[in-house]
């Protein structure tokens, strides 16, 4: 290998986190997925149940994404793709909702096609 070869690949290892940093992102992942359990035990938090679960769900996509899939340390060009293709994801599917469960829209149950 050239010496260029060998410094870029240092560079890059630099930036990614160790075995230590991967063990504590798991533990927090586990932690988070407690609490997720534990909410949805717990009859006084029925109200915000929904918002809590999504909000911990985003927590723990953020991370998942960011540090496995190496998304935090690659060119911000692939972070921009990712964020771009999610939010159309997103959109359509907000979109598909919309329809499917408004008063005038979507398959009727029992009725042609639902």
């Amino acid at each position: 290998m050239s010496q260029y070869a060998e410094t870029e690949e240092e560079l890059e290892l630099e930036h990614h986190p160790g075995p230590r940093q991967y063990v504590k992102i798991a533990v927090i992942l586990a932690i988070l997925t407690a609490i997720e359990v534990a909410v949805a035990y717990i009859d006084a938090l029925s109200d915000v149940l929904i918002p809590l679960l999504g909000a911990l769900a985003i927590a723990k996509f953020a991370m998942v994404v960011g540090y496995f899939m190496h998304l935090k340390f690659d060119s911000k060009l692939f972070r921009y793709l990712f964020v771009t293709g999610l939010g159309f994801a997103l959109a359509v599917f907000t979109v598909v909702l919309v329809i499917f469960f408004s008063a005038e829209g979507g398959p009727v149950p029992g009725g042609p096609g639902g």
